[in-house]
């Protein structure tokens, strides 16, 4: 059996802070407002492709009664061109704390972290070459 073709992807977290996490990702990540209601609200980036994410209240009836509470424990990675000019976009100038602060990683990334209102933590990531035993890690090599 085969599954149907996959026509939208999006993370939708459950937060005890709707409007303080949607005004995070729409000021310092870009992301516009398509849906609003007073417990769950949409959001997308402007530009193609696209990308969505939504956040739910976590005590809203449509989240099942064992799973309301916040998002825990999640990572959400937005890989950018320049890592060290988003460091300084959002560190330096809008002074979000810094939960992992910017650094190279052998496993190919230079990344730095923040977290959300609601604890939700962003990753803010640029590839770079891995090194050492990562370079076989990647299917294809590295590159």
């Amino acid at each position: 059996m085969t599954s149907s073709a996959l026509t939208s992807f999006y993370p939708v977290l459950c937060t005890e802070q709707i409007d303080e996490s949607v005004a995070f990702y729409r000021t310092h990540f870009g992301f516009e407002t398509t849906y609003t209601s007073d417990w769950y609200v949409s959001l997308r980036r402007p530009e193609p492709p696209h990308h969505e994410l939504a956040l739910v209240s976590a005590v809203h009836p449509t989240v099942p009664e064992g799973y309301r509470r916040p998002a825990a424990g999640l990572l959400l990675n937005f890989e950018v061109a320049d890592v060290d000019a988003e460091y300084a976009r959002l560190v330096r100038e809008a002074g979000l704390p810094v939960e992992l602060d910017l650094r190279s990683e052998a496993f190919g990334q230079r990344h730095f972290i923040v977290a959300a209102p609601d604890g939700v933590l962003v990753d803010v990531i640029t590839p770079i070459p891995p090194s050492g035993e990562y370079v076989d890690a990647y299917e294809d090599g590295g590159e």
